[in-house]
């Protein structure tokens, strides 16, 4: 599965709704591989990271 379609902001936000909702491991685990192909910070650092997108 590939998130190409979605933003930056949005993949990131994503991320950190199915972190906080604890959706399936696997299905994190691909929001994680996109958001380190796109090279963006992992989420320990989301907050700064959503503020340099805006």
């Amino acid at each position: 599965m590939r998130f190409t379609k979605l933003s930056d902001k949005t993949l990131l936000n994503s991320f950190q709704e199915a972190s906080e909702l604890h959706l399936s491991p696997d299905f994190i685990k691909l929001l994680e591989k996109e958001i380190t192909e796109r090279g963006l910070n992992k989420p320990n650092i989301l907050k700064k990271q959503l503020k340099k997108i805006n």
